[in-house]
């Protein structure tokens, strides 16, 4: 059934009886072209662009659990695409373009806002430094406006403009066209146009391993049984390293805990999204009224899901030093996603070593925002054995050879990206 009001007034009318099945849910067969392993966004809108831009439909998504239960639902919803290294603007801008054109692209409402992604400066360096990352962004031909004090207080008058101030706002970074979008119905909407286009999409289906012939993967062992396909493709977020394992890999990554917040609803307050240059601070409002906000990691490898009190402390003290009227709001619940840290800070989206395994890992803070160019990218270079032009630099032996894409000019260590 194609979505539309005309669908809703009939429905609406007949007591909702006619609504089917947003996909089906089918047994897994013995082979397929395709196997792509991780039902998150990631996956799932590779395999809709396998169908949809390749012609490649005999194509199956293995997800361990139900779609929308990984960190596909455990992040903080933004898009953006103000970065500045080469490779990653590219590639993230194509991703934002892919965010506009998305609910129509799935006939489904990803609630896609572009209500604009404010980055505060908080020393005068800094705000050089979004400066020259604007500079950037506009060479490229991405929307980045420079904003004042003033121009920010007129804004964003809720933040702390006062004399006591422990962070003053020098000015910020802002860039219009990003903002946020309903993570779950991300992958349902992906999930829905992938089924339509004759995608098997099997949940509660964990891969145990790999089988192979001589070098070369061909299938996998799943707890549904085995499952043989010419080419396999890894789309696992956090868990990267344990699936490469399986198949004798040791990736440059390591695993991190990243915590969201989501508050009490309230009315009206912040209409935009707005990060704490001071710190490691992001907050919106979502359309039920609640706030929701995100840290810095927690520190430690774990694969738990669940974050530690001393960022929940250090999160929450962030929150109020920035704006002062968050004091006495409730917090409701928070979570944690597992982050897979590449030593650059930016993604891995090549083949490996192995023949018939492709990879897309290393996403860092980056993987919500990259789902659709991740897919676009991913599907391009499963279908043509070749990267694709805007994702060229995400090689997987870039690390090998010297030449990181070090977004945040950290250094080779993952828990500082």
């Amino acid at each position: 059934m194609r979505y539309s009001v005309a669908s809703v007034i009939r429905e609406a009318l007949t007591g909702n009886t006619g609504w089917g099945r947003a996909w089906r849910d089918p047994e897994p067969k013995p082979a397929y072209d395709v196997l792509v392993v991780g039902g998150g966004g990631h996956g799932l809108s590779t395999a809709y662009y396998l169908a949809e831009e390749h012609g490649i439909r005999n194509v199956a998504v293995l997800e361990k659990g139900w779609l929308g239960g990984g960190n596909v639902g455990r992040n903080t919803t933004i898009i953006r695409s103000n970065y500045m290294m080469d490779g990653n603007t590219q590639f993230y801008e194509l991703s934002m373009k892919l965010w506009e054109g998305l609910s129509h692209e799935l006939n489904y409402n990803a609630m896609v806002s572009h209500r604009g992604v404010f980055n505060l400066a908080h020393t005068p360096a800094q705000y050089d430094a979004f400066a020259y990352r604007g500079n950037v962004m506009r060479s490229n031909g991405i929307d980045a406006e420079i904003l004042s004090r003033e121009e920010v207080r007129r804004e964003l008058p809720y933040l702390d403009f006062s004399e006591k101030a422990r962070f003053p706002v020098y000015g910020a970074l802002v860039q219009r066209r990003g903002g946020t979008a309903r993570h779950d119905a991300v992958a349902w909407g992906y999930a829905r146009g992938a089924d339509t286009r004759g995608v098997d999409i099997i949940q509660n289906c964990e891969v145990t391993g790999f089988i192979r012939e001589g070098d070369r993967i061909v299938g996998v062992e799943t707890t549904r049984g085995a499952i043989r396909a010419k080419k396999v493709a890894m789309a696992v977020a956090g868990h990267s390293s344990v699936l490469a394992e399986k198949a004798g890999m040791r990736l440059p990554i390591e695993s991190h805990l990243l915590q969201a917040f989501v508050s009490e609803s309230i009315k009206p307050l912040i209409d935009t999204v707005i990060t704490f240059g001071a710190g490691h601070f992001y907050i919106s409002q979502s359309d039920k009224g609640s706030l929701v906000f995100g840290g810095d990691l927690d520190g430690y490898n774990s694969y738990a899901q669940r974050g530690n009190l001393p960022i929940v402390e250090h999160v929450l003290t962030e929150g109020k030093a920035l704006i002062p009227c968050l004091s006495r709001l409730r917090m409701l619940r928070h979570w944690a996603g597992v982050m897979d840290m590449s030593m650059d800070g930016s993604p891995i989206i090549d083949l490996t070593p192995i023949p018939g395994l492709y990879l897309n890992t290393g996403w860092c803070y980056g993987g919500f925002k990259a789902v659709p160019g991740s897919g676009w990218c991913f599907a391009y270079l499963i279908a043509r054995d070749e990267p694709h032009p805007v994702a060229a630099k995400f090689r997987l032996d870039r690390f090998r050879t010297g030449r990181p894409i070090d977004e945040k000019g950290a250094g080779p260590v993952p828990g500082h990206h």
